[in-house]
């Protein structure tokens, strides 16, 4: 990207627990500059926090350090959970953009750089949800794209380890759910005798992948603990071969989680095939779960692109760390 397009206003962090991803945004909200980093809370170097912000960041704002103030800083993610740099607590739902910024807590680096951390968003109840990072993202996807906001509200999947389906109306976050897909996908294929059978195949097995789905969808009552085993006993019974059984479990596992969530859609009078859908992540996961999304009638899914940086931009401005970007037409 050409940095003389735009003027360097903000450095946004996205930190999580294994890694750290920082941008360097210019006036307009334009990504000038990447830095990544497996600096994440949980793998520091040995001087902590300050440098790996120092090792990640320090360049720019030395580069930038004839402004009359330094380039300010903001970072979401689990940098501001309990075991992070400073802790933010987490703001209730419903959330919107302002109940963030109003939660946003301070910590000043080593170089005397005030770093402003936003906080997570949590779900009270029976059983209690929460999320760090993701809210950031879904309030990217709204300033990309605003009609989601609106009264009609979303729904937005964040496909991953911890996979999380937020509902958004109003420009809020009105209710979430986490699903540990990818952690139980990992989990199974790792550590229980599913993976005794599996091989890694050179590429991703469609068909595999979609009976897993179908299976999911169509398992009555049974669940995904009585399904799950089907993974080894289709390969025993020559049905499905060790290349074919880790898509076969992937689509089985995000089949469970898509079933799940329309199950609690039908309950509230709705369904996914009715929904306004939006998706955040890997390329090549959102496209599996399109996949998956297609076998539940739902066919427009498209994903957000860039959520974590226009999410960033977007609770900066409204903190006044930045000027809003002018939008045109």
């Amino acid at each position: 990207m050409n940095a003389s397009v735009s003027t360097p206003a903000l450095i946004a962090l996205d930190w999580g627990t294994t890694s750290l991803r920082a941008y360097l945004l210019g006036a307009d909200g334009a990504v000038l500059d990447t830095c990544a980093s497996p600096a994440g809370i949980m793998n520091l170097p040995s001087g902590g926090f300050d440098q790996a912000f120092e090792e990640t960041c320090g360049a720019w704002l030395d580069a930038h350090a004839t402004l009359a103030a330094p380039l300010p800083v903001i970072a979401a993610g689990m940098v501001g959970s309990a075991q992070g740099w400073v802790e933010a607590p987490y703001v209730e739902t419903p959330a919107g953009a302002d109940a963030l910024v109003a939660g946003i807590v301070t910590v000043k680096s080593a170089r005397g750089v005030d770093v402003h951390v936003v906080p997570g968003v949590l779900e009270r109840g029976v059983l209690p949800n929460v999320m760090r990072g993701e809210e950031t993202q879904i309030f990217g996807a709204l300033a990309s794209e605003p009609s989601l906001g609106t009264s009609g509200g979303a729904l937005i999947g964040l496909p991953g380890t911890h996979a999380k389906w937020a509902f958004v109306s109003d420009e809020r976050i009105e209710r979430f759910y986490t699903f540990m897909t990818g952690e139980t996908f990992a989990a199974l294929r790792d550590h229980s005798i599913l993976g005794r059978t599996m091989q890694p195949g050179a590429t991703h097995d469609e068909q595999a992948f979609i009976r897993g789905v179908d299976t999911a969808r169509d398992a009555g009552h049974a669940g995904v603990l009585a399904t799950i085993f089907t993974t080894r006993t289709l390969g025993l019974t020559g049905q499905l071969t060790g290349e074919q059984q880790p898509d076969y479990l992937s689509g089985l596992l995000i089949g469970h989680e898509l079933r799940g969530l329309n199950e609690v859609l039908t309950r509230e009078r709705s369904a996914l095939a009715g929904k306004t859908l939006r998706l955040i992540g890997n390329d090549a996961l959102c496209d599996r779960y399109r996949a998956a999304l297609a076998r539940f009638g739902c066919h427009d899914a498209p994903t957000v692109a860039r959520a974590t940086e226009h999410g960033l931009y977007r609770i900066a401005a409204r903190a006044g760390l930045v000027a809003a970007p002018v939008r045109t037409a």
